[in-house]
């Protein structure tokens, strides 16, 4: 079947299932290593339609977790070419878009098992850290973008991630799958850890947290690629959200 992923989740959703070489076309950010037989078709946010259309695929994975992908999937959707659009907002979403992309193309047994490994690593992960942690639930935001400051909300699989792993994220936002702030939004929220996780940065300045005028503990820098992406790459998140819990727990 000659595939088409419009966005970096999905492509590592297929590379997973060992797809690759079934992509025939590919957005422009996705940077899982077998992609040089695909067409580059551009950033996410501005698919080129004519390049895909010429590029014939049989389906087109589409994602509405990038925010503003709503256009791209009706321009695809103009085009007449059948469309698989994923729409995970909790962790359970990620792992369950997994086992639909694998059902879909004949792979479900290897998705199930890959899922089953998944979950298994983050529940050894969580282990682990509510043993050190003892009790202590640390507080911590995640911040997407720096000016204005976005923050993930508690509608998102970042929150289930860090609640998974025995913290709370701030602020408390429970029907949102992010928001803005201010940063005296961001000091009276009090994090014990601001992590960085940048969309569309070649280079996170940690400096610039700096110049806000806000008392924060720590800080720390995490690839939006690990922690924005909802696929397989949740796991790096999740391994480095542990490391640095770990760290606030030798250091409480």
């Amino acid at each position: 079947m000659r595939l088409a992923s419009l966005t970096c989740s999905n492509t590592e959703i297929l590379a997973a299932l060992g797809l690759l070489e079934d992509l025939v076309a590919v957005d422009g950010h996705s940077d899982v290593p077998g992609l040089e037989r695909a067409v580059r078709l551009g950033p996410d946010l501005a698919i080129q339609t004519g390049l895909l259309a010429a590029s014939r695929p049989d389906l087109v994975l589409a994602s509405l977790s990038v925010p503003g992908m709503e256009r791209v999937v009706q321009q695809v959707g103009r085009l007449g070419f059948d469309q698989l659009t994923l729409d995970p907002v909790r962790l359970s979403d990620v792992w369950g878009d997994v086992l639909e992309v694998g059902a879909v193309l004949g792979r479900f047994q290897l998705a199930a098992q890959l899922v089953a490994a998944w979950r298994a690593e983050l529940s050894e992960l969580a282990g682990e850290v509510l043993g050190a942690l003892a009790g202590w639930r640390p507080r911590v935001a995640v911040e997407w973008w720096p000016r204005p400051v976005i923050v993930a909300g508690g509608k998102s699989w970042v929150s289930d991630l860090v609640s998974g792993l025995g913290a709370q994220l701030v602020p408390d936002a429970p029907h949102r799958r992010s928001l803005p702030l201010t940063p005296s939004d961001l000091g009276e929220a009090a994090p014990d850890l601001l992590v960085l996780s940048w969309c569309g940065v070649k280079r996170t300045r940690p400096e610039v947290v700096g110049r806000r005028g806000i008392a924060l503990k720590r800080v720390a820098v995490i690839p939006e690629s690990a922690l924005g992406r909802p696929g397989p790459r949740l796991l790096e998140g999740a391994r480095a959200l542990a490391a640095e819990l770990r760290v606030l727990a030798a250091l409480a």
